[in-house]
């Protein structure tokens, strides 16, 4: 019989406070920091002081802010350095941002919504769209964020035709009108489980709305062979051996 290690309440609080910071709000102060922890102002002082003697948490004097500190870096660094599937898809992005003169991103679910983990943008063209690693993309008006939820348990987080379509073509698209900006996404997978979507990112005018086109089956087929080399075999090739 085993029984499952206690949660210590300190290292708890501890995370769920660095959890706080977003993109949206990188920096908080502790009157804020305090009423999402749901603690008294002195217990979230006291770890706020833990967590910045650590470097996980800095501290701005003149805006009376905290923020995430450089150690957050370092050990995202090593967290990303870490995952396979980044040094696998690496020569596949490469080529694939050259061949088609187009930015090509890499993102893995966190639970809530797609993280950017790796980009190539390798490209000449006098306008092209700059996605930084770290970043975290909207959970259903992404393209990346669609195929995810295509293809796990939450797909009806999304309309039945829109699931529908991603599930049979195996490609995500999504426009931005107002700011020029279109997406492709398409799945990558390990065994039967979605472990990341790869994207090509660029313009309205450069890249394609429809599926079929052959920049769509270009991606496809990049994600196809990457899956293959993390272990997934089809349902044919499945039945086949």
């Amino acid at each position: 019989m085993t029984t499952e290690a206690p949660i210590n309440q300190s290292v708890e609080r501890a995370v769920q406070m660095l959890g706080f910071f977003t993109a949206d709000e990188p920096e908080l102060t502790l009157a804020q920091l305090t009423k999402r922890l749901g603690t008294s102002r002195a217990t979230t002082h006291r770890y706020a002081m833990a967590l910045r003697r650590v470097g996980l948490l800095r501290y701005d004097a003149g805006s009376g802010t905290h923020s995430l500190g450089p150690r957050i870096v370092e050990l995202a660094a090593t967290a990303l350095s870490g995952l396979r599937i980044i040094r696998i898809a690496g020569p596949h992005m490469e080529r694939l941002a050259a061949e088609l003169n187009e930015t090509v991103v890499l993102s893995i679910w966190d639970g809530d919504s797609p993280v950017v983990v790796r980009v190539d943008d390798n490209t000449d063209r006098v306008v092209h769209i700059v996605v930084r690693t770290g970043s975290r993309l909207a959970r259903t008006s992404s393209a990346q964020g669609k195929v995810f939820l295509a293809f796990s348990e939450e797909g009806d987080a999304l309309t039945a035709k829109e699931h529908g379509r991603i599930r049979q073509t195996g490609i995500a698209i999504n426009t931005q009108n107002e700011d020029g900006i279109r997406a492709i996404a398409t799945p990558i997978f390990q065994d039967r489980d979605c472990v990341a979507a790869m994207a090509v990112v660029g313009t309205i005018a450069n890249l394609p709305a429809k599926e079929s086109a052959p920049l769509c089956l270009r991606l496809r087929e990049t994600a196809d062979i990457l899956s293959a080399e993390l272990g997934f075999f089809s349902d044919q090739e499945r039945s086949a051996s």
